[in-house]
């Protein structure tokens, strides 16, 4: 996978200045809410810094499930709750163009035997 310069050029320390403590709500169905809330090295919560939501779905498909995930603008879980819904619609949106430019874009290529 990696050669010996490869895993010693990697950069693997912790940005202590960026880190959060996770915490995960679900309703045991469909829907999935992580919270993030800033936290110190020291483990204590970084009040400078706003709690980041983020929604996840499994999009069950033939091939299997696919994750989806969105942040979510709330400032509280209740919040995020009632917003839940909205985003992931958007975020099924944006997926599903996604997909049909890339579909677009492989039937478009001229295929040419023998190359």
């Amino acid at each position: 996978m990696f050669d010996e310069k490869e895993l010693n050029a990697l950069d693997l320390s912790v940005k202590q200045d960026n880190l959060y403590l996770e915490e995960s709500f679900s309703d045991l169905d469909m829907a999935s809410i992580r919270r993030l809330t800033p936290v110190k090295p020291n483990g204590l919560k970084d009040k400078s810094r706003k709690q980041i939501f983020v929604g996840h779905l499994n999009l069950m498909t033939p091939q299997g499930p696919i994750p989806i995930q969105t942040p979510i603008d709330a400032r509280n879980l209740k919040e995020a709750m009632e917003m839940y819904p909205g985003a992931m619609k958007i975020a099924l949106k944006k997926m599903k163009e996604e997909v049909e430019k890339l579909k677009e874009k492989q039937e478009s290529r001229i295929i040419v035997p023998g190359s």
